[in-house]
């Protein structure tokens, strides 16, 4: 277990729209995002001591990024200048390693940003490299498994375990694409029905096109506080109120027999972080979950408590998870409709839960929100990292 010392503040957050970037450089796109939230936290680049970069995708031109960013933004520092990597986890990584620094001593702010550019070479070799990070690279990928096979796997799975049937589970991908509808980063935001997710094109039986994360750019800059720092600003802030991890000892394809639709590392993860945090999983106000397809929405938020077990499809076809809900669960729209630059969607996930808690999201905020969580995840759950956080005036 993590055990937090003292509170870490979120004082700025700055992000660009997720979309096919054609032109932009990625150090462009992430200087914008850095300078947005320099503006939204109050404060100069002066006041800046470190800086985390989630580790930009491998076919990224520029090598050695942080100290290349560190040049650019001509930002000196004492505490650190580094970049982290974790697939998936690897902007929660970013967020982690800032918030370290700060409860270390080594700085009072520090900033976790990154950029990933999914789109930047052919699908093709994006597929083969994903393959080649799903199970044994000489024993698995030869077969062409990606991501989403198993994802589908998890879902006929939980189908056959709880008998809900596909429909149930589509009705995701609806909710999403409504709350990104009201979000002005979101990479989709035309309204579907659940006849548009039905007969979109496959991609692995049983999901289809709708029903699984695009190809997508972003970039996404976080700045952290102490909480004295962030008092002396004057203004509404959140902080980090718990955070739990756990690695179930599994890859993604284990060598032993697991149970495909528990998400043990997610519970486990999830209980660490209310444990640390004092609550428990009704206390969530909302919750901005890393799901790259709408099944790992439903195991995910039954993981984490914040839906009965066999019910989470039911609770989202019911509303229950969507804004106005009981819980309301991506609000941004989600992996599937605000768009999934993995690498930095946990940044995503982070910058929509302060705006909720600041109660700042617009038309779709979440009435009354004070404490949040988000989750990223290690391929299909094998890990899980999960952040509480909670509204300060």
């Amino acid at each position: 277990m993590i055990l937090i010392q003292k509170e870490v503040a979120i004082i700025g957050i700055g992000a660009l729209p997720i979309k096919k970037y054609e032109k932009e450089l990625e150090h462009e796109m992430l200087i914008k995002a850095f300078s947005l939230s320099i503006k939204d936290a109050g404060i100069s680049k002066e006041d800046i001591e470190g800086l985390v970069f989630a580790h930009p995708r491998p076919y990224t031109k520029q090598r050695y990024f942080a100290t290349f960013m560190a040049g650019h933004l001509r930002i000196k520092s004492s505490a650190t200048v580094m970049e982290v990597v974790g697939n998936g986890m690897t902007g929660g990584f970013a967020f982690n390693q800032a918030m370290n620094e700060i409860l270390l001593g080594n700085c009072k702010i520090c900033v976790a940003l990154g950029v990933s550019m999914e789109t930047a070479v052919p699908s093709s070799e994006h597929m083969n490299m994903t393959m080649r990070s799903v199970g044994d690279v000489d024993f698995h990928a030869p077969f062409g498994f990606t991501p989403i096979s198993w994802y589908a796997m998890d879902a006929v799975r939980y189908m056959h375990e709880y008998g809900v049937a596909r429909e149930k589970i589509a009705t995701v991908a609806i909710k999403n694409r409504f709350h990104a509808s009201l979000n002005p980063l979101a990479q989709y935001s035309k309204l579907i029905e659940l006849q548009d997710v039905l007969n979109a094109r496959p991609v692995v039986e049983p999901l289809g096109l709708l029903e699984v994360p695009p190809r997508s750019d972003g970039a996404v800059s976080l700045i952290l506080a102490d909480v004295e720092t962030a008092k002396s600003l004057g203004k509404p802030y959140v902080v980090v109120k718990g955070r739990g991890f756990y690695h179930e000892g599994a890859h993604q394809i284990s060598d032993k027999p697991n149970e495909m639709v528990k998400l043990e590392a997610a519970r486990r993860a999830s209980q660490l972080a209310y444990e640390k945090a004092g609550i428990q999983a009704s206390d969530i106000d909302v919750a901005e979950i890393y799901a790259p397809c709408t099944i790992i929405e439903v195991l995910a938020s039954e993981a984490f408590g914040l839906c009965p077990e066999g019910e989470g499809a039911y609770w989202a076809e019911e509303g229950r998870t969507k804004l106005g809900g009981s819980i309301p669960i991506c609000t941004s729209g989600g992996c599937i409709s605000r768009g999934h630059p993995p690498m930095v969607t946990p940044l995503y996930n982070i910058l929509e839960i302060v705006e909720q808690l600041r109660g700042a999201a617009g038309t779709r905020q979440v009435k009354d929100a004070e404490i949040g969580l988000t989750s990223c995840e290690l391929g299909n759950y094998n890990a899980a990292l999960v952040h509480i956080f909670e509204r300060r005036v």
